[in-house]
């Protein structure tokens, strides 16, 4: 059974969005937010490492967070957060279904 390294890093990149989010404008919504999201792809990658086949946690969780922050890059035109946000998160159900869901 492998790691599932991208997924990991995925959530170390929403959890510091969130810090950032602290640290530039003061939001603790972001902080919370950041830490809740990160801590559920966190276990998704951790269910996933355990068996390839348990993807669900995981593609939903980036499924979320890619219609969540979509919406708001599409009124805001904003790329932080965002819109990067947004592009993550595709990229992550993109992967997962490519090669989990259509595996």
């Amino acid at each position: 059974m492998a790691t599932d390294i991208i997924s990991y890093g995925y959530a170390a990149i929403v959890f510091f969005g969130g810090v950032m989010g602290y640290v530039k404008a003061g939001s603790t919504m972001s902080l919370a937010m950041g830490g809740l999201f990160s801590s559920i792809i966190a276990f998704g990658a951790y269910r996933m490492s355990q068996n390839p086949k348990d993807y669900l946690v995981s593609l939903i969780v980036s499924g979320g967070l890619f219609a969540l922050m979509g919406y708001r890059f599409y009124n805001s035109g904003k790329m932080m957060p965002a819109g990067l946000t947004a592009g993550l998160s595709l990229l992550q159900v993109i992967r997962l279904v490519v090669f989990y869901v259509l595996a």
